[in-house]
C-alpha cells in the first residue's frame, strides 16, 4: 500500500504534457491550369519515359548506385534498433558459472563466527572459504508506464521513415539519371549543329578568300570569317568537354567509373503530352519526403512519452536458481546445495533529476522541430510541384516559338551568300545571317532539352518513380 502511495506521489512530480500545437499547412484545392486526370506520380517510370536507352540506364542505376545501397543499410540499422528495444522488454535469462574465494578477518563478525564452527564433525570452517555457483540468473523490468513500449514505437516509426528515405533516394536517382540523359542528348545535338555550322563557315571562308583574290573584298572580311570559324570550333571543343564530364557524372550515378552511355538521337524531338498533376493533397501520400517527415513527427511524439515515463518509478524483478557450495565435491548435491533467491523493488529518482528533466526538454524540443520540419517539407513540396507544372506548361510554347524562329532563318545563310556573290549584299550580312542561324538552332535545341527536363522535374516533384 505504501509503495502504491509512493508511486502516485512520484508520478505527480512528472511534468505536465506541454502544448505542442503548430499551425497546420493549408494547401490549395488544385493547381493552376493543371490538366485533369490522375497524377503521373503513379505511372511506372518505364512507361513514363518510354525510352529503351534511358530505361536501361535507370535500371542499371537502381542496381549499382552507391547512395541507394547506403539507404538500404540504413533500413537494416533501423530494423536492428527495433529488435534491440524489443529484447529489452523481455525477461533476461543468463547461465552463470562462477567461482570466488574469501578470507574473513579474525576479528570480524564472520571471522569470529567461523572460528568456532564446524562444517562437519571435526572439520572446522577453513580460513579461506571458496564459493562456487552454477545456475541461472533472471531479471525483468515490467514496462509499467510504457517507457520501453514508447521507445519501441519510436524505433518502429523511424524504421518506416528509413524506408521512405529509401523511396526518396529512388525518386531523386531516377530524376537525376533522366536529367543527365536528356542533357547528354542535347549536347549531342549541339555538337551536330556546330559540326554542320563549321562546315558552312569553312566554305564561307574559302569563298571570301576567292573574293579577295578577285579584288571584290578585302583582308578584313577574310579575318572576320576566320575569327567566326575559330570561335565556333572552340565552342565545339567546349561541348566535347562538357559531354565527357557529364558522362562521368552519369557513371557515378550508375555506380561505375566509365563505360558507353547509349542514347536515342531523337529523344528531344519526341512530343510531350499534357501531364496531369492530380491534386496538391495527393502530395501527402505520394512524396516520400513528406511521408518520412510525418513518421519522424510520430517518432518524436513517442520519444516525449518515453521521456515523461522516466519520471515514474521502475519495477525491477530478479531471481537466481542454481547450485552453490564451497567444495566441488558438494556442488551438485540436491537439495543440500540448491540455492535460489527472488527480489523485487521500485526505483525512482528523488534528488538531482536534472538529467531526466533535460532529456524530457530535449525530446519536447525535438518534437516541435519535427512538426515544423514537416510543415516546411509540405510547403516546399507544393512549391516544387507548382513550379515544375508551370515550367512545363510554358515549355511547349517556347519550343513552338523557337521552331518558328529557326524556320524563318533556315534559308537566310544560303540567301545571303547568293546575294553576296551577286554583289547585292555585303559580307557583314552573310556573317550576321550565319550567326543568327546558328543561335536559332542552338536555342531550339536548348528549348527541346528544357521541355524534357521540365517533364522529368514534374515527375520527380510529384513523387513519381519509387513505386514499381
Amino acid at each position: 500500500m505504501r509503495a502504491l502511495w509512493l508511486s502516485a506521489a512520484l508520478a505527480s512530480c512528472a511534468p505536465a504534457t506541454p502544448d505542442l500545437r503548430v499551425r497546420q499547412v493549408q494547401l490549395p484545392a488544385a493547381y493552376e491550369r493543371a490538366a485533369p486526370g490522375r497524377s503521373i506520380s503513379s505511372t511506372d517510370w518505364t512507361a513514363f519515359f518510354a525510352d529503351d536507352h534511358l530505361n536501361a540506364l535507370i535500371g542499371e542505376a537502381l542496381r549499382g548506385n552507391l547512395d541507394l545501397q547506403l539507404a538500404v543499410q540504413r533500413i537494416e540499422v533501423a530494423r536492428a534498433g527495433i529488435l534491440e528495444i524489443a529484447g529489452a522488454r523481455l525477461p533476461q535469462l543468463s547461465g552463470v558459472a562462477g567461482a570466488s574465494v574469501r578470507k574473513y578477518a579474525r576479528y570480524t563478525v564472520d571471522g569470529a563466527g567461523n572460528a568456532g564452527t564446524d562444517i562437519a564433525p571435526g572439520q572446522p570452517v577453513p580460513t579461506h572459504v571458496p564459493d562456487l555457483f552454477l545456475g541461472l540468473q533472471a531479471s525483468w523490468e515490467p514496462d509499467l508506464w510504457r517507457r520501453l513500449g514508447s521507445a519501441q514505437g519510436a524505433a518502429r516509426a523511424r524504421y518506416l521513415a528509413t524506408i521512405e528515405a529509401h523511396h526518396l533516394v529512388v525518386t531523386n536517382l531516377i530524376g537525376d539519371v533522366a536529367t543527365a540523359y536528356f542533357s547528354l542528348v542535347a549536347l549531342d545535338g549541339t555538337a551536330r549543329i556546330l559540326a554542320e555550322t563549321i562546315a558552312q563557315q569553312a566554305q564561307a571562308l574559302d569563298m571570301m578568300r576567292v573574293q579577295k583574290d578577285a579584288g571584290r573584298t578585302n583582308e578584313l572580311a577574310v579575318r572576320q570569317f576566320a575569327a567566326q570559324l575559330a570561335g565556333t570550333r572552340a565552342l565545339a571543343e567546349r561541348v566535347q568537354t562538357e559531354t565527357r564530364d557529364l558522362e562521368l557524372q552519369l557513371g557515378v550515378l550508375l555506380g561505375r567509373a566509365q563505360g558507353p552511355i547509349a542514347r536515342t538521337p531523337d529523344a528531344l524531338s519526341r512530343p510531350v503530352p499534357a501531364l496531369a498533376a492530380g491534386l496538391p493533397s495527393e502530395l501527402l501520400r505520394d512524396r516520400p519526403d513528406i511521408r518520412e517527415a510525418e513518421l519522424e513527427v510520430h517518432a518524436a511524439r513517442l520519444d516525449v512519452a518515453a521521456a515523461r515515463a522516466a519520471f515514474y518509478p521502475h519495477l525491477r524483478l530478479s531471481a537466481d536458481l542454481g547450485y552453490e557450495a564451497f567444495d566441488p565435491r558438494f556442488l551438485l548435491r540436491t537439495p543440500a546445495s540448491l540455492a535460489y533467491s527472488l527480489a523485487g523493488g521500485l526505483i525512482s529518482p528523488l534528488v538531482n533529476r536534472r538529467g531526466i528533466e533535460a532529456a524530457f526538454r530535449t525530446a519536447t524540443a525535438a518534437q516541435v522541430s519535427a512538426m515544423v520540419r514537416y510543415q516546411s517539407v509540405v510547403l516546399r513540396s507544393f512549391a516544387d510541384a507548382a513550379s515544375a507544372l508551370s515550367t512545363l506548361q510554358h515549355a511547349a510554347a517556347i519550343v513552338d516559338q523557337q521552331q518558328a524562329r529557326q524556320d524563318a532563318l533556315a534559308d537566310s545563310v544560303a540567301a545571303a551568300t547568293e546575294l553576296f556573290r551577286a554583289g547585292k549584299a555585303t559580307y557583314l550580312e552573310v556573317l550576321l545571317a550565319q550567326q543568327q542561324s546558328l543561335q536559332a538552332e542552338l536555342d531550339l535545341n536548348d528549348a527541346r532539352r528544357d521541355q524534357q527536363l521540365a517533364k522529368v522535374r514534374l515527375y520527380k516533384a510529384l513523387g513519381g518513380g519509387w513505386r514499381r
